[in-house]
């Protein structure tokens, strides 16, 4: 009797055991139900329409105002280099020298030339003025005297030639000083003393460049293009040039440039491989930091009226469409398809899609169905409450 009532009580015992854990297990199943019914604490920004400038940055090549390569005019081998590589010139200044004898020779020559023309043009006058009284008094025929005006003529004409073939040997002369023609830099220098050199030839003897002002050539696509013509003041394109601040340049090195610049010319037709035209803007550079072949960054200052600004990271991309989740009145999300105009730093500007007063959640959704309704949470609010709401959010996430 004493062994049933001791098998009676390790069963009861067992039974109450088994319910306990059953009632444990179902209140945990409760619990979790609940938490997952919790809505998810997220950081919510309420949007505002405001007036934006963007810095829209262009790559750039930059260019002398003038660049001049310079060539010989005559042939002959090379006397002088009167320059280095690199040195500053002022227009008119010596460059190089071709061996001058052979078209100092040459003039020497067309001055005889010349002067034996115009004796010939003397004694041909002489004739003239012998013959004219003798056919005046029925002396001689007036055939002479037409002989003697048609010989006056040839040899004049050939006088003409002699002083054209005299200014041409003074030219070809001139030709051996090479001179610069602007102020500028003179770039490599192929030849040597001795070169042999030529009219015509293929290489340049050196390129001169002007660069007290520089050009910044860049180029912006047909959508910024438009937007150009929309948005600055003039009825015609170099109206419109006038009415655009003064752009900056970045430097390769990623610093600032010191002098503003302002674009003044506009090609005249778009690149059809690149769908874009070509915009010039010009710097001044006084002290010669900007060179021909730098290249940089020209920045434009573009004014968007009326826009949303969202930053990127509260954006999701999906088959090349972009989307905010948008809080309802009820605080439940949904994905809302958005129009981007424009990137201004780390934000996108929304021309469509959002609304004033709209709110969008700014992080936490990679999960988060539509209809699906969230805690909102003040992104501005003390760095504790958000550190307590993303650990509420990641175990929302986790479970």
């Amino acid at each position: 009797m004493t062994e049933k009532k001791r098998l009676f009580s390790l069963r009861a015992v067992l039974g109450l055991v088994a319910l306990l854990a059953l009632g444990a297990c179902n209140q945990g199943q409760e619990g979790q139900q609940g938490v997952e019914q919790q809505p998810r604490p997220l950081p919510v920004k309420e949007l505002h329409r405001s007036t934006v400038v963007v810095q829209k940055e262009y790559a750039a090549t930059l260019e002398g105002v003038v660049t001049v390569e310079v060539r010989p005019q005559v042939g002959g081998t090379l006397q002088e280099i009167a320059v280095d590589e690199g040195q500053a010139v002022d227009a008119g200044q010596l460059l190089f020298t071709i061996d001058q004898r052979p078209y100092r020779e040459a003039l020497n020559a067309a001055v005889a030339a010349r002067q034996s023309a115009e004796a010939a043009v003397a004694l041909a006058d002489i004739d003239v003025k012998k013959y004219k009284p003798l056919v005046e008094n029925k002396v001689v025929s007036d055939i002479k005297l037409l002989e003697a005006e048609a010989a006056r003529r040839s040899v004049r004409a050939q006088l003409a030639q002699a002083r054209a073939a005299e200014e041409q040997a003074r030219i070809d002369l001139g030709y051996t000083h090479i001179e610069a023609p602007v102020s500028g830099y003179i770039a490599a220098i192929p030849f040597r003393l001795g070169s042999l050199v030529r009219a015509g030839q293929d290489e340049a003897l050196t390129t001169l460049t002007d660069v007290s002002r520089v050009h910044a050539y860049f180029s912006l696509s047909e959508v910024d293009f438009v937007r150009f013509k929309q948005q600055f003041d003039g009825a015609t394109v170099e109206e419109k040039l006038v009415s655009v601040p003064p752009v900056t340049l970045e430097l390769a090195d990623g610093s600032l440039y010191g002098e503003n610049g302002k674009l003044d010319a506009v090609g005249g037709q778009f690149e059809r491989t690149t769908a874009s035209v070509r915009f010039r803007a010009t710097f001044p550079n006084e002290h010669g930091l900007l060179r021909s072949g730098n290249t940089g960054t020209v920045r434009i200052a573009w004014t968007y009226s009326d826009m949303i600004t969202v930053p990127q990271s509260a954006t999701m991309d999906l088959q090349d469409r972009v989307f905010v989740f948008r809080v309802n009145d009820d605080n439940t999300v949904a994905r809302t398809p958005v129009t981007v105009a424009g990137v201004s730093g780390g934000e996108y500007l929304i021309s469509e899609g959002l609304a004033n007063g709209d709110r969008i959640v700014l992080s936490g959704f990679s999960r988060l169905p539509d209809g699906t309704p969230i805690q909102p949470v003040d992104p501005d609010a003390k760095e504790s409450s958000a550190e307590d709401a993303e650990q509420q959010t990641n175990q929302a996430e986790g479970a």
